[in-house]
């Protein structure tokens, strides 16, 4: 498999050369205007993924999934555009904010089960955060008639990080196989799944730490229409063709067994990210936007790896890897 790294660096020279490219086709007299903005993402996010080790007995397909939803996060938006002339432009993006709760709900299966959980626990998400980074540049492709306004194409990276921090665990189900079958006889006595009896570990205690990082190419069109002189609808579309993920997960009460990280996951899959809304012209360098966005990738193909404390490890294939970010945005931005 070609290495992330590989990809990282080959998209930002490639961003780079664009950029070079760019600014020899434009001519010397061109007028160059900067825009900058600060703004707000109010989001909600969930992420979750699964693998498969089922050639290990009894354990099922998928044998394991974690889901951290509803994790909302109120992040900082920040934006520097250059514009040289009417066509060319570069534009780069930042965003960050603190994950201020969420659920992480933690599935585990046997085959005897058929596909229903043979455990399911609960733990809270908290202490947790992302942030994003978003570098792109872009052309006029056409421009409406009557000066109505335009639509651009554009190409760029995006890094997309989270981590998501899990305190407590309380067991919500725990099936007859899940509590009798022995999972590792090579040891004295019954190791099961789990115990529908278990006391919870408080929410105060550190259980999981799960970190994911998506580097994506990204490519689309974006479009601003006057409605009035004050008054615009803008949208962006983009299209995330290749996207390679990295997933580390910790199991802080699992140490006796279990390396940090725990598990290590690694893949590639594919995305598509999305803004609509409405930009109102307060004077002729201000302006307030208001909108909605959504992030979204998932996985194609995926390595699941477990790294045990004696220093061995297994690898099994992943069934799922997700990860999607949604909520509405309001901004500020000056343009000089």
């Amino acid at each position: 498999m070609i290495s992330w790294r590989f990809v990282v660096a080959a998209a930002l020279f490639s961003v780079s050369l664009a950029g070079q490219s760019l600014a020899q086709e434009a001519p010397p007299s061109s007028r160059v205007k900067v825009e900058v903005g600060v703004g707000t993402w109010i989001t909600s996010g969930d992420t979750r993924w699964s693998h498969n080790a089922s050639a290990s007995a009894p354990l099922g397909n998928p044998t394991s999934r974690l889901a951290y939803t509803d994790h909302t996060a109120n992040m900082v938006d920040l934006m520097a555009k250059i514009s040289v002339g009417p066509r060319w432009f570069g534009r780069l993006n930042l965003g960050f904010g603190d994950i201020g709760g969420g659920r992480l709900t933690d599935d585990d299966f046997l085959t005897p089960d058929g596909g229903t959980p043979s455990s399911r626990t609960h733990s809270d998400i908290k202490n947790s955060g992302t942030y994003y980074i978003n570098l792109e540049g872009g052309a006029r492709l056409m421009s409406f008639a009557e000066s109505r306004g335009h639509l651009d194409g554009l190409v760029g990276f995006q890094y997309w990080h989270e981590e998501h921090k899990a305190y407590g665990v309380r067991q919500v189900s725990c099936s007859n196989a899940g509590a009798t079958i022995d999972l590792d006889p090579s040891t004295v006595g019954v190791q099961p799944l789990c115990n529908s009896g278990a006391s919870p570990v408080a929410n105060s205690v550190l259980a999981i730490t799960n970190k994911t990082s998506w580097y994506s190419i990204r490519t689309g069109i974006q479009a601003e229409y006057h409605l009035t002189p004050w008054l615009s609808a803008q949208g962006m579309v983009l299209f995330k063709p290749l996207s390679i993920f990295e997933n580390q997960d910790t199991h802080h009460l699992r140490r006796s067994d279990f390396q940090d990280p725990s598990f290590t996951m690694l893949g590639i899959g594919i995305g598509a990210d999305a803004d609509a809304g409405i930009k109102i012209n307060v004077t002729k360098w201000l302006s307030l936007n208001a909108g909605y966005r959504v992030f979204w990738n998932r996985m194609i193909d995926g390595t699941w790896k477990n790294h045990l404390t004696d220093g061995s490890s297994q690898a099994y294939p992943m069934t799922q890897f997700q990860s999607i970010r949604h909520g509405a945005t309001f901004g500020l931005t000056a343009s000089f």
